[in-house]
């Protein structure tokens, strides 16, 4: 009898994958290197194995790449399988207004495993749901970059042996950066000190800064007094200072610790381009990392990092500076990837060895689906939800969050995961369809069992709730608001 397979698993998010199932990545990873490098460089891999010899990877690319598409193919060879590739929207049915919805059914039946890069955010989860293949996110709009981060906490491992207590300055645009966002939730997970300096309007989106102070258990720390500080999201006189292990509390060092932390050397420094992309402007001020920006006493033995392509942010006369490991960060690409796509298609025997159970992972959070064509929707322009082209496809989905200490909920787009604003959910509606009448509010939300769930809908306002035909709360406006406030 042939032995059942695990559910297909997806990787859209560094956080779909555990702390201990990146260390397993990490651990394949070095076994690949150990068996195939290069006798003359360590970090590449120049041989081959037959592991995937029955296996294909598909790789759909709507934005460029070289390094994400090409380590992935490389990866795919070494491990003995094929490739077939998407490269180009321009020659493909996308440029005939395909949905990706429809494209990843129809590449589910060509291959066993696929990539995909696109500029949507939330692309790569709307993906995941449509295909009975394990789908990897290349990179979405603005959103992630999974597989990078995994390159990027491997190289960091190699270089300084463990994550736990580093201190990471990061560089550049970390507002439209998706490497940058799987970035500092890892870092934060595997209690890592931030350092963030942005360029000028390019903080941290608010969303981002929010989940590691509230779910990573971050605290923004000040770089002058080493109090601890509320300060602004991303600002460049804070530091976020992280766990021992995430989600306990009581391991964050105290008020009195902070002074040490604010006076440790910094143990890596990460560059990042300008994501012209992702902005109107396409010239703005930026920041470039220099001989002299590293001649401060406290990045002496930092190592330099960028998940590349560079334009003008880094200097080329760093490339023979013995702290730049850029390169061998990009080298790593192959063999990480190797593992991570080794590991969803089960292919190790040793399965006691290299556990990766398939399936989604259980979100932390209730998970509200707005029926299509109704209600709210997610305020990011750029989601997926807002394609026209993936609209019939991608309902409004929201993660309920619970904020237990100022006892209200938010709601997050499944997809994009960006937080709806609270003026905006200040405004919100809740419908009964059962009872075509208008609920509680979103502070009860969360306690709101699955099954019913699925019988609310929320609208932008009362009046507009109202507009669809259900009943207005007794004493108007008026109460409306009082019944939203209980």
């Amino acid at each position: 009898m042939t032995k059942a397979l695990p559910p297909t698993r997806h990787i859209v998010s560094i956080n779909d994958l555990s702390n201990k199932e990146i260390e397993t990545v990490f651990e394949v990873a070095q076994g690949f290197l150990e068996e195939l490098a290069d006798h003359h460089v360590p970090y590449r891999i120049a041989r081959s194995t037959d592991l995937a010899s029955k296996f294909i990877l598909a790789s759909l690319f709507y934005e460029p790449s070289t390094r994400t598409r090409l380590s992935f193919e490389t990866a795919m060879l070494r491990l003995g399988g094929a490739n077939i590739t998407s490269a180009d929207p321009a020659v493909s049915s996308a440029a005939k207004g395909e949905s990706l919805a429809d494209t990843i059914r129809v590449i589910g039946n060509y291959a066993d495993v696929v990539v995909i890069r696109h500029p949507r955010d939330g692309a790569a989860r709307l993906a995941a749901e449509y295909s009975q293949i394990p789908v990897i996110n290349g990179g979405d709009g603005s959103h992630e970059h999974p597989t990078q981060t995994l390159c990027d906490l491997f190289t960091l491992r190699a270089k300084k042996k463990t994550l736990k207590n580093m201190k990471v300055a990061i560089s550049g645009d970390l507002k439209g950066s998706r490497t940058i966002h799987s970035f500092v939730y890892a870092l934060a997970r595997f209690g890592a000190t931030i350092d963030p300096l942005p360029a000028p309007g390019m903080e941290l989106p608010e969303h981002v800064d929010r989940r590691l102070r509230e779910e990573f258990h971050s605290r923004i720390v000040s770089k002058v007094s080493g109090a601890s500080d509320s300060g602004d999201a991303g600002s460049i006189d804070a530091l976020y200072v992280t766990a021992d292990q995430p989600h306990q509390l009581a391991l964050i060092p105290e008020p009195e610790d902070y002074g040490v932390i604010v006076q440790k050397k910094t143990d890596a420094v990460y560059v990042t381009r300008f994501q012209k992309e992702r902005w109107a402007e396409k010239e703005r001020p930026y920041p470039k990392i220099d001989a002299k920006f590293l001649r401060d006493e406290k990045y002496s033995e930092a190592s330099v990092m960028h998940p590349l392509p560079r334009v003008n942010e880094l200097d080329v006369s760093l490339d023979k500076d013995r702290r730049a490991i850029y390169f061998q960060q990009a080298a790593y690409g192959v063999p990480v990837r190797m593992a991570l796509i080794s590991l969803l298609l089960h292919l190790h025997k040793s399965q006691s060895l290299h556990q990766f159970p398939g399936g989604f992972a259980e979100p932390d959070h209730s998970v509200y689906v707005q029926p299509i064509g109704t209600g709210i929707q997610c305020g990011n322009a750029n989601c997926i939800v807002n394609d026209p082209a993936e609209r019939q496809y991608a309902a409004n989905k929201f993660y309920i969050v619970e904020d237990e200490a100022r006892a209200h909920c938010k709601l997050r787009c499944v997809y994009c995961e960006t937080d709806v604003s609270e003026d905006a959910a200040s405004h919100f509606t809740v419908a009964d369809t059962t009872r075509k009448s208008l609920a509680p509010g979103l502070s009860t939300l969360a306690r709101v069992p699955a099954d019913r769930l699925k019988h609310l809908v929320i609208y932008p306002s009362e009046s507009a709730a109202v507009e669809a035909g259900f009943q207005p709360r007794e004493g108007g406006k008026e109460g409306g608001k009082k019944a939203r406030s209980g």
